[in-house]
């Protein structure tokens, strides 16, 4: 018999379609299943009109079966089948698609959701086989045919017996070799694997006899010592699921179900914190089940945490995790998208950038946020549970890109209340605020008890107005960025203005800087360039000093920065205010006047290294502050 040449540039074509396109041998059961269903689908769709057929939708399926003596692996279907033109046109020419002209032909068959386009899926087979052969009957002929190949060098067609319509695919797996194994594909709980991993949601049953093990009945007869006896025996087992769950109705899914298929997919083992089910047809058709994990992966934080969303084209597995559906911000959702709609690459194992795969990145973020929001407002001790978890990731998204996204995330955000004892929205907080208050006022530091006990925050929270506690080390950098909330400024009550003081207030406060001004002088002389200035506070009640900072970079953020990896830190402008209603400021004055400088850069000494302990920050010299408040003792 003639063997004929493929229609294409064929063997540099075909070793590039064996050995280039596909990443992942085991891809190969995946295209040839898709390629079964497909047939079917064809067949089913021309059941709907003609009653010719004599078939419904449950007498369809896929098979596979194996014969390892002999290496072979078959995967047969009892689908539309092909003609031998059919066998020559789809199977002779390399990147011929017959379902393509079927989508193309059959406008009204979109909804039967026909997975192969490209016409290159099944010479993946040629990646684990040495031998192909194709037997195949088309629906309405009394005729089979064969198609045969052993790669690029041909193939052949000749006729064939085949008592029923469809399709059978023989697979001489290749024997291995010192860098493949080829004996998986011929393992049946390696093609279990396989089929449950790629194609477990194809629509139509997939079956193969398996080995299984039973105990045999007690014999009537058997003694008090009889111990069971067990057989091995076959039998038929479809191995997908087929229906999706995903596409039931959410009314018709307990929630059980949800959380089980949950921690069956995701490997957790508690449920999630909520399960969000969106679908959605027009522009971008998709149907997406996502949930939100009740505890944070223990490298969620980390570098090696991979973000992304299983990927489905039709109930058929693309993408592991597809991080082009989530945002940074909402990489700790995990779940399902299944698409008809998305531009896949020639061997569908990735996407192509195009607007379809944007449009559903778009619709699922506002899904998820819309979620959350719920969660918020309506399941409170569950959303600050999440929020524990990945209240972190929510703040980053707010500060990176320039602060780009906070529009969408600061709703979602969550901050301890000093005057409430417990996490307020900002939203909650501006509604909360006292008429006249100009400012949304926070500290920021490492313990939010240290944090309640800032000279500073004795002033705000004696003006009945509220003081938010930022303990995380984004916490400063998330409300910068973001620099204002409901045209309410962000104002840190240990940098600037305060805007607490009445006109006569400043006016007086100025009056008493400029007249103390040589003793500011000579307590910034003796501090040298640890501060900035010296300077008179308006934001003291009760302490004697404290600590605050001027420009971009406050005391809290030069802390952060400096723990970080990398180049030098930026340093804060430190200002030392000293509080003009203390007695200490009597001393300080008495000092300078009398002119004992010794004694006066002692105290300036101890008071600056107060002022870095009530600010959380370490003495810079320890064993001198010491003995410099020793020889007070004395």
């Amino acid at each position: 018999m003639a063997v004929k040449q493929f229609k294409a540039e064929s063997k540099k074509l075909l070793d590039l379609m064996i050995n280039s396109i596909y990443t992942n041998k085991e891809i190969f059961l995946r295209e040839l299943i898709s390629n079964a269903s497909d047939a079917i689908d064809k067949l089913y769709f021309r059941s709907l009109t003609d009653q010719t057929v004599g078939m419904n939708k449950d007498d369809f399926c896929i098979r596979l079966d194996v014969d390892k003596e002999n290496r072979i692996l078959t995967i047969s279907d009892n689908g539309i089948g092909m003609t031998k033109e059919e066998l020559e046109k789809n199977l002779g020419t390399i990147a011929r698609s017959g379902s393509l002209d079927f989508k193309t032909e059959n406008k009204s068959a979109q909804d039967i959701d026909i997975i192969g386009q490209f016409g290159v899926g099944f010479y993946s087979a040629f990646m684990v086989s040495s031998d192909v052969t194709v037997v195949s009957r088309a629906f309405g002929s009394d005729e089979a045919w064969q198609w045969e190949s052993k790669g690029a060098e041909g193939y052949t067609i000749s006729p064939a017996e085949k008592d029923t319509v469809g399709t059978e695919i023989t697979l001489v797996i290749k024997e291995n070799t010192d860098t493949e194994n080829y004996d998986e594909f011929l393992d049946e709980y390696r093609l279990v694997d396989i089929v449950k991993k790629y194609s477990d949601y194809v629509r139509y049953p997939i079956k193969m006899e398996r080995e299984k093990t039973r105990q045999k009945p007690r014999p009537e007869d058997a003694g008090e010592d009889y111990k069971p006896e067990y057989e091995t025996y076959r039998e038929v087992e479809t191995l997908n699921s087929m229906i999706p769950l995903w596409k039931r109705s959410k009314s018709e899914v307990k929630p059980e179900e949800y959380n089980e298929f949950y921690k069956k997919k995701f490997f957790d083992y508690t449920d999630p914190a909520r399960t969000i089910v969106s679908r959605t047809e027009g522009t971008a058709t998709y149907n997406a089940l996502l949930f939100i994990p009740g505890h944070a992966p223990y490298d969620y934080y980390t570098r090696e945490y991979e973000k992304g969303l299983q990927l489905y084209a039709s109930g058929v597995l693309i993408m592991e995790k597809c991080p082009d559906l989530l945002s940074d911000y909402f990489s700790f959702v995990k779940g399902i998208v299944d698409s008809q709609d998305l531009s896949l690459n020639i061997s569908r194992e990735m996407l192509q950038k195009d607007s379809q795969l944007k449009l559903i990145h778009n619709a699922l973020e506002k899904k998820i946020k819309s979620e959350l929001t719920a969660m918020k407002n309506n399941e409170r001790d569950k959303y600050e549970e999440f929020f524990k978890n990945f209240g972190r990731q929510l703040k980053y998204g707010c500060y990176s890109d320039y602060g780009t996204h906070s529009d969408l995330l600061k709703d979602l955000l969550l901050f301890y209340s000093a005057k409430e004892k417990k996490l307020v929205s900002l939203e909650e907080y501006v509604k909360a605020m006292p008429e006249g208050q100009k400012y949304i006022y926070f500290a920021a530091g490492e313990d939010a008890d240290r944090l309640a006990k800032l000279p500073a925050a004795e002033l705000v929270l004696d003006k009945g107005y509220d003081l938010l506690l930022l303990t995380e080390d984004v916490d400063e950098f998330c409300l910068q960025m973001m620099r204002s909330y409901e045209e309410k400024e962000f104002k840190n009550i240990n940098s600037g203005d305060l805007g607490l003081e009445t006109e006569e207030e400043k006016k007086q406060a100025e009056e008493a800087a400029e007249e103390n001004k040589p003793l500011f002088e000579a307590i910034k002389a003796a501090l040298g360039d640890k501060v900035t200035k010296v300077t008179l506070s308006t934001r003291l009640k009760s302490h004697p000093v404290c600590l605050s900072s001027e420009g971009p970079i406050s005391i809290e953020m030069e802390r952060v920065l400096k723990g970080m990896p990398g180049g030098e830190a930026p340093k804060s402008e430190k200002v030392l205010e000293l509080n003009p209603n203390h007695p200490v400021f009597e001393t300080m004055k008495s000092l300078q006047a009398s002119g004992d400088t010794e004694k006066l850069n002692a105290y300036a000494d101890i008071l600056y290294n107060q002022a870095r302990l009530i600010e959380g920050l370490p003495v810079e010299d320890a064993v001198a502050y010491t003995e410099a408040v020793c020889k007070l003792m004395k």
